[in-house]
């Protein structure tokens, strides 16, 4: 068996940061601890899903921060593994980074997980920040079973298999209890609200949570029967769904 302690002690100096960034136009001081500012303004090279959002944020977060003085590395689906060892190579001289997503938690739903276990291999220690994650408000304020749950990306952009893949997420619901969460492009959303009306069980439930944390956050949860009738508006709007069962089925 590997001695934990031997691995901890074995650490190296440099710390990889993971800091979650605002969900849409929410203030910074809502949802973000003062610690992470300090994090913040301690760092000097940072890894980000996009660069633009990424400035604005921190500038947001911590106006006295000079960006000028910063080094941005972009990191996204295109980037490589061997690049992606180049990004970290600032660390072996003792220089902690971060990494920032465009909205939410990095390496949730969004870049960043590649890193995280390439700096595990490499002996860095990784830190989470505290902040917002719509995936977990999400759940935490659907009414469905927390206790046992799925995150699954995106559905199959294709009719007939988003068709197959909500059938499939449904009985899960009904087999295991598990709340199967699991988001789309906003230009996309109504598409695939209708879908799940029209390929979901009368009484499944659905939860819909849009603009979470922001000033016209959405979040309700009603069968699937009850939404036919409520058809809400969903175009271009940064939305997470989720299906259960129902909690009396699982209590």
């Amino acid at each position: 068996m590997i001695n934990i302690l031997l691995i901890f002690v074995g650490m190296k100096r440099a710390i990889l940061y993971l800091i979650p960034s605002t969900l849409g136009d929410t203030p910074a001081e809502m949802v973000l601890p003062n610690y992470n500012n300090e994090i913040i303004l301690s760092l000097k090279h940072f890894l980000v899903e996009d660069l633009r959002s990424a400035r604005r944020f921190l500038k947001k977060t911590a106006p006295q921060i000079v960006i000028d003085e910063l080094s941005f590395t972009e990191l996204n689906e295109h980037t490589t593994a061997i690049e992606m060892s180049d990004m970290l190579r600032v660390m072996e001289d003792g220089q902690s980074m971060g990494i920032i997503s465009e909205a939410g938690c990095p390496a949730v739903a969004d870049p960043g997980a590649e890193v995280v276990a390439m700096a595990h291999r490499k002996g860095y220690k990784v830190a989470p920040l505290v902040g917002p994650s719509s995936v977990i408000m999400s759940l935490m304020a659907s009414g469905l079973n927390g206790q046992s749950f799925a995150f699954n990306g995106y559905l199959p952009v294709e009719a007939p298999k988003r068709a197959e893949r909500i059938k499939a997420l449904e009985l899960r619901t009904y087999a295991e209890g598990a709340t199967q969460i699991f988001i789309e492009t906003p230009y996309r959303n109504s598409q695939l609200f209708d879908d799940l009306l029209r390929h979901c069980r009368p009484s499944t439930m659905l939860c819909l949570a849009c603009n979470i944390s922001c000033r016209d956050e959405f979040i309700l949860t009603m069968t699937v029967k009850d939404w036919a009738a409520h058809k809400p508006d969903l175009h271009k709007k940064p939305a997470i769904f989720l299906l259960g069962a129902g909690l009396q089925l699982y209590k």
